[in-house]
């Protein structure tokens, strides 16, 4: 190993005055030879809380493994997890972004102290993927992401979000309770992320593409022999990125990250990628914004018919050779930059450079002459309702624009009640305030309320706008991470119902029909609510995290925003 492998580790083991800590770590297991292998800090997100995270404990194993049989010396360390499934529409569920942070802070301090070489860092749910790789861009030491991989199917081509469609279809009387308990119990057949182009599968993508993780990483079955020989690749590739110095800011740069951003818009992935891609690159010093988004926008297409608006699971996709084609693709047409490095130690282009395309025949994804959608399905919108940006996620068969009445709730619950029970019509703009970073506080998902849309049958004809945000799995016309949120004055705070709101996706407008002084004039007597927690970890997240227009971070220059 060259020199600089042991750059960490050496000044928490080495010389006689380190012998307290060398004892501390034979009693782990280390011998006299572990004390001159670099050290490979394995993160692993295992938790028997969620089927996402359920398997990752093994794969740690075969992570150490190969880092082992490569000539390092592993340790496997724990960070959390959470499960937005399970707590969606609930008040638990303010914790899921909040929860981002504390993996990031928590792998940071665990490296850090320890003194790991390198990392490997398995992540199986949607907050804890753009976690790692924030954790990771910090402490910027030669390092490898691992996707826990996707779940299969469950019966009659079910999956989560077919259980929340459920409930909106029970209340509209489409379903019967004991159909609802069917789905229910079937449609999770076993371990893995949730199995369309949700946040999981969006990010996991993202991240394969931006160079931090192997090739096919991020389109393989949780429950496969792919799966285990990536861990153990993955471990081995830990040690060659150290013999060369590679490291995340080597390969998170500003083409990276626009790599990024032109394969979740061809995948059709998920809103939270702004949130995160936004939240990674604050990480690593590079500069990024909303506008990046639209820019790349305009030349990318939709090529993707993958859940949640889209027929496919991403298992299907993996059956057809999974992302790599769509990459080549995406690089052939000059979409993606090649240059950059990945950790493999070649740039993307020599990864793709033998690539089979998709077999002839499949419909999942569209060729560039025939796509979903001619340009991104991902909307930066501004006007007075979000003079600092908002989020649409618009796939066009919802229609490209909406003009409605606003039908105004302060909650999540009162709003998911009031569309179950039919207060909510069919021309309303659903409005869900104090639902943002600091408000919720948390910026809670607004899965519940998005998918009894869905299931009541109102996907057409009813939209919804938010300062909170929207899970991977939620579709229709929705629009969220407007900012300023209402919690800080934004103009979401002075809305009434029945005030004519137009959503405009074609000139990416968010405007309320009010004039500028009557709008002044709802603000100035405006009095903010009072906070829901003083106390704990959302007291504090509510107190540090920023806008969500720059990736709602809690260590950041824009914390005032």
């Amino acid at each position: 190993m060259s020199n600089h492998s042991r750059k960490y580790s050496s000044r928490v083991v080495d010389g006689n005055a380190r012998a307290p800590a060398r004892a501390m770590l034979r009693a782990t297991g280390f011998t006299d030879d572990d004390f001159h292998k670099p050290q490979v800090g394995i993160a692993s997100t295992w938790s028997n809380l969620t089927p996402c995270n359920m398997h990752i404990h093994s794969l740690a194993e075969e992570a150490a493994k190969g880092a082992d049989g490569a000539g390092g010396k592993s340790v496997i360390f724990n960070t959390i997890t959470i499960s937005d499934g399970i707590a969606n529409g609930t008040e638990g569920m303010k914790y899921s972004l909040v929860s981002r942070e504390i993996i990031a802070d928590s792998i940071e301090a665990v490296a850090g102290c320890e003194g790991f070489d390198g990392l490997v860092a398995i992540g199986g749910c949607d907050k804890n993927m753009p976690g790692c790789l924030i954790a990771l861009g910090r402490l910027n030491r030669p390092a490898i992401f691992v996707y826990g991989g996707t779940i299969l199917p469950g019966v009659n081509h079910t999956d989560i979000i077919s259980v929340f469609e459920a409930v909106g279809a029970h209340a509209k009387g489409d379903m019967k309770a004991i159909e609802v308990k069917q789905i229910e119990e079937t449609a999770i057949p076993g371990a893995g992320s949730c199995g369309g182009m949700y946040t999981a599968n969006t990010m996991a993508s993202a991240i394969e593409v931006m160079g931090m993780s192997l090739p096919g990483s991020s389109s393989q079955n949780a429950t496969s022999e792919n799966k285990i020989r990536d861990c153990q690749q993955a471990g081995e590739a830990v040690l060659h990125l150290l013999q060369q110095n590679i490291r995340p800011s080597d390969i998170m740069s500003r083409p990276a990250f626009e790599n990024a951003i032109t394969l979740v818009i061809a995948l059709g992935g998920s809103t939270n990628a702004v949130l995160h891609l936004l939240a990674m690159a604050h990480a690593v010093g590079v500069e990024l914004t909303l506008d990046d988004f639209s820019r790349i926008g305009k030349r990318v297409p939709v090529l993707a018919d993958l859940r949640p608006s889209g027929h496919y699971m991403m298992s299907e996709l993996v059956d057809i050779g999974g992302i790599l084609p769509l990459m080549k693709m995406l690089l052939d047409a000059g979409l993606l930059h090649g240059d950059c490095l990945t950790v493999t130690g070649k740039t993307l282009a020599e990864n793709l450079a033998g690539v089979q395309p998709y077999p002839d025949g499949q419909a999942i994804i569209r060729p560039f002459n025939n796509p979903i959608k001619p340009d991104s399905h991902l909307r930066i919108l501004y006007g007075n309702l979000a003079p600092g940006g908002a989020v649409a996620k618009i796939t066009g068969k919802e229609g490209l624009g909406f003009t409605g009445p606003a039908r105004v709730f302060d909650s999540e619950e009162e709003t998911l009640a009031r569309i179950l029970d039919g207060t909510v019509q069919k021309g309303d703009v659903v409005v869900i305030r104090y639902e943002g970073p600091k408000g919720g506080p948390g910026m809670r998902e607004m899965l519940s309320p998005t998918s009894a849309i869905m299931g009541k049958g109102l996907g057409k004809g009813v939209a919804l706008i938010t300062d909170g945000r929207f899970s991977g799995g939620s579709h229709g016309f929705v629009v969220g991470h407007i900012t300023p949120e209402a919690r800080q004055g934004g103009p979401l705070a002075m809305l009434e119902d029945g005030d004519i709101i137009t959503i405009d996706a074609e000139h990416n407008r968010l405007e309320v029909q009010l004039t500028d002084s009557v709008i002044a004039d709802r603000l100035s007597r405006w009095q903010p609510p009072e906070p829901r927690y003083r106390r704990g970890v959302l007291a504090k997240y509510a107190r540090t995290v920023g806008s969500a227009s720059y990736g709602a971070v809690t260590d950041g220059h824009d914390n005032a925003h």
